[in-house]
């Protein structure tokens, strides 16, 4: 079962549903840009994300029946990435790089999945994902970029849109601003960023937590 799935099963957890999406850009009646084109800007994107050493961002998180929660962003290269919630939301998801884990404190469990097993893999590995299975889509406007990355042979995965607005103080030129994230069961969820820092120190620590499991009987 991917994160997405798992999430959305949670009670009480709907706006964690697919730990993370934003809807797709509705200019549908213009036509997408030339093969070449769609190449040059998909090598923008890879070359934003990859520009990206650390960025801090507050986020506003909505699950499709709109509840909203919001908190802290944190990435760090290579594949690191930590969403701090709100105080009334106590649950942390981490990743390391590898694989990617939800914490719940109330419940005092654990789950984790591998990154490649997320739509999450295609912002934290974008040299896999992005250019090889991602599509530019059109939104009308030339300082705004969609990309839809899914894995047309891996359905179960999901599919995550990624928007970049053009913004000259962003690492190559792109500012991430959102995404969407939508599992195989066409849960959806937004994710819009604000104030968004990049090149801030961020310490390693930053992406380790606290195991709310006894330690009597953890798996090891």
């Amino acid at each position: 079962m991917d994160i997405l799935t798992k999430l959305t099963a949670m009670p009480l957890r709907t706006a964690l549903a697919g730990a993370l999406a934003l809807a797709v850009p509705a200019a549908l009646a213009i036509p997408l840009a030339p093969a070449a084109a769609q190449g040059d800007q998909l090598d923008q994107v890879v070359a934003a994300l990859r520009g990206i050493t650390t960025m801090k961002a507050d986020f506003a998180q909505t699950d499709r029946g709109g509840q909203t929660l919001r908190g802290v962003l944190t990435m760090k290269a290579p594949g690191r990435i930590r969403f701090e919630y709100e105080k009334s939301v106590n649950m942390l998801i981490v990743s390391n790089g590898r694989s990617l884990t939800l914490i719940d404190y109330d419940v005092a469990q654990l789950s984790r999945w591998p990154i490649s097993n997320s739509p999450l893999g295609a912002l934290l590995d974008p040299s896999r994902d992005v250019k090889r299975y991602g599509k530019l889509l059109p939104t009308g406007n030339p300082d705004v970029l969609s990309i839809e990355v899914k894995d047309t042979k891996k359905p179960e995965y999901g599919t995550i849109t990624l928007i970049f607005t053009r913004s000259a103080d962003a690492p190559g030129g792109l500012k991430l601003s959102s995404w969407v994230a939508l599992d195989a069961q066409n849960k959806r969820t937004t994710v819009r960023l604000s104030n968004q820092r990049f090149g801030v120190p961020v310490a390693d620590s930053a992406f380790t937590y606290r195991d709310p499991r006894p330690a009597v009987g953890r798996p090891r």
